[in-house]
């Protein structure tokens, strides 16, 4: 859950300027403003902010944006980070081209969430692709992004992007289009959220797999990926969709904002074949502008997991269900500013 609060410097060596106990007499002490996330029982992650640019609670999801000190400007939903301008790029690279590469020819993208405008961004960047649909539930929070992001108004005012204000499953239950790319940019399975149910394995099967063409491929979060968080839902997310899917190739970055390692799934029923070589030749051929992070080196190097992780995935035998949900830690709770 995310904490803004406000305070002084105390004078135990935080926020005096010299690192020492016991400061300078005289000295105007700099009030300092901070944002602090529960990402585990008995763990927290905080860090400085310059500004709260903006709070908001739509109908589904309360909504913040910081100028935090060492990331830049945060997108906070429901008080938790959701990306950050200095390092979204890892995310958002991760997210899309991996599967938008591997794919012969993709034209037809479904983004699932993705409000933010960010996956759409990379998306849009591929030459090939002719038409994106991006289906997020609030509207609020798109108009919110819309305002305050400035790197992805141009993604939002592409004529090959059509937004749709919908839930994702309703919206691909009632459509007859078949996609090349279904991407699942959704916020965490949060227990008591909007968004947990997209992570079954009845709607990989029954609502995403039929929506996509035959060579077509599936990609989502899949939250934490570390050593220590991994088997909160990546393991589990990754099992499911082995029970949906013939291919399924899981990878992880780390996510500096996140104070974590994160993860992706990807999955097909066409094998996946891309060495690092072909990778690289494809985001030549088909990508405007450069990657920051992302390569073929990269991407290789992102699908070998460490031994643990790769001990806990080929154990894992729980099968992601509505009737047996695993969720990340945290309630989705934003609270307010604090006065000192």
């Amino acid at each position: 859950m995310g904490d803004i609060s406000s305070s002084n410097g105390s004078g135990n060596g935080n926020g005096n300027g010299n690192g020492s106990g016991g400061g300078v007499q005289g000295e105007t002490r700099r009030k300092s403003c901070w944002y602090e996330e529960e990402i585990e029982e008995n763990l927290r992650w905080c860090f400085a902010l310059n500004s709260i640019l903006h709070t908001g609670t739509s109908q589904y999801q309360d909504i913040a944006l910081l100028d935090t000190k060492p990331f830049g400007k945060a997108l906070i939903i429901d008080g938790k980070l959701q990306s950050a301008e200095i390092d979204e790029f890892i995310y958002h690279e991760s997210l899309v081209h991996p599967a938008l590469l591997h794919h012969p020819n993709p034209k037809t993208v479904f983004i699932m969430g993705g409000g933010e405008g960010s996956t759409a961004r990379e998306i849009l960047r591929n030459r090939s692709v002719e038409r994106v649909v991006m289906c997020d539930i609030d509207k609020e929070v798109v108009d919110f992004c819309k305002s305050h992001l400035v790197a992805n108004k141009e993604a939002f005012f592409d004529s090959r992007l059509h937004l749709v204000i919908n839930d994702a499953r309703a919206e691909l239950e009632k459509s007859k289009e078949q996609f090349d790319v279904i991407i699942g940019d959704l916020a965490d399975p949060i227990e008591g959220g909007p968004c947990y149910q997209l992570y079954t394995k009845s709607f990989y099967e029954s609502t995403v797999k039929p929506r996509l063409t035959g060579d077509g491929i599936f990609v989502t979060q899949a939250g934490p990926a570390g050593i220590f968080s991994h088997t909160e839902v990546f393991s589990c997310i990754y099992n499911t969709l082995r029970h949906v899917f013939r291919y399924v190739v899981p990878y992880s970055a780390h996510i500096p904002s996140y104070a974590d390692t994160w993860g992706w799934v990807m999955a097909s029923d066409s094998p996946f074949t891309l060495d690092a070589e072909e990778f690289d030749v494809r985001i030549r051929q088909r990508i405007n502008g450069e990657n920051r992070y992302l390569d073929g080196k990269t991407f290789a190097s992102a699908s070998i997991l460490s031994k643990t992780v790769r001990k806990s995935l080929a154990k894992e035998t729980e099968v992601y269900t509505e009737g047996k949900a695993k969720f990340i830690y945290g309630h989705g709770t934003c609270y307010k500013l604090l006065s000192a």
